[in-house]
């Protein structure tokens, strides 16, 4: 990255930018209310972003999706001073997993080098995610029968002992069939895969494999942890309609045109951090307390390939003042 002076510090400060998110959206779990909850974590991540020394221009945001009102594609974002970068955020990963107090909801955000990451034309893509063991034999184009043989081979275990996380929705319906049949065990999670994908690249994760069709930016956020983690994942864009289509032809690749992590985010200096919110397969959830909150944290950098599990406490009548933002 351009100005390499600030880079071990980009770590740290990013890891305050999740936590400030998911402490901001912990206060509404189980409320019922994923809209306030989904403000609240945009409002602080845009807030300490700014505090964070880079260059950087949103590629992936919540704007066009969500209809949020900041941290909208082609925002800039950081002091303007250090790298220049490419930003995905996610400030808060599982909008009604938070609302209703369910597994597996994170703050999260990636950065790579300018240019580097690319910006899907469809709001969802089909994913397949592995860790480190079965990155060198997945091929999506290949049935998932096939995909759960090959990594039961190279992990030794049985195909019954493979465990993989997919959407519950309609259009996964075939895959779960599938993957029964091959003798998989299937997870179905109501909402959030960016989590369970990165945490495939775990051993001691419960998680084997990620696999369907889900948001294109989870997949682009779970593409840059897995790079950075050794990890791997393949992809295809999944156009829903005809206007899709239509701008896939324009400027994106075919939907039958396979995207592995390299694709989804390039360059060789890639940072990840991701904070929970709720308990779940990655990281445990924020825990207040009395005296203040409990965060843990992941962050990961793909050029030392170093991974870091943070478990913050926080003084929140500190913080409030220090940052303006309210926490309880």
């Amino acid at each position: 990255m351009a100005g390499a002076a600030p880079d071990r510090n980009l770590a740290v400060e990013l890891v305050r930018v999740t936590e400030a998110a998911a402490m901001a959206a912990a206060r509404w779990i189980g409320r019922g209310d994923k809209t306030a909850a989904d403000q609240a974590a945009v409002d602080a991540m845009r807030l300490m972003l700014q505090t964070v020394e880079m260059d950087g221009v949103v590629v992936i945001g919540e704007g066009e999706k969500d209809e949020a009102p900041m941290l909208f594609n082609g925002e800039t974002v950081g002091s303007g001073r250090g790298p220049q970068v490419d930003v995905a955020v996610d400030p808060l990963e599982g909008t009604e997993l938070t609302a209703t107090g369910e597994p597996n909801a994170i703050s999260v955000m990636a950065l790579s080098e300018r240019g580097t990451m690319f910006f899907p034309r469809s709001f969802y893509m089909e994913k397949l995610a592995v860790g480190r063991e079965g990155a060198a034999v997945i091929d999506i184009t290949e049935t998932a029968a096939e995909n759960v043989g090959r990594v039961a081979e190279v992990t030794k275990k049985s195909p019954r002992e493979i465990t993989v996380v997919v959407l519950n929705r309609p259009r996964n319906e075939e895959l779960v069939d599938e993957l029964r049949s091959a003798g998989a065990r299937v997870q179905l999670i109501p909402h959030g895969d960016t989590a369970p994908a990165i945490a495939a690249a775990r051993r001691d994760s419960g998680v084997d494999m990620v696999m369907g069709i889900g948001g294109s930016t989870e997949g682009i956020l779970a593409a840059a942890a897995l790079k950075a983690l050794g990890g791997a994942m393949q992809a295809r864009l999944w156009p829903r309609n005809d206007a899709e289509r239509q701008a896939l032809t324009q400027g994106g690749p075919a939907p039958d045109h396979v995207l592995d992590a390299d694709a989804l985010v390039g360059g060789d200096d890639i940072f990840v951090a991701a904070t929970g919110i709720t308990d779940g397969s990655l990281l445990r959830g924020v825990l207040y307390r009395a005296e203040g909150a409990v965060t843990e944290s992941l962050v990961v950098r793909s050029r030392s390939g170093t991974a870091r599990w943070i478990r913050a406490e926080h003084q929140l009548d500190k913080l409030e003042r220090f940052t303006g933002l309210r926490y309880r």
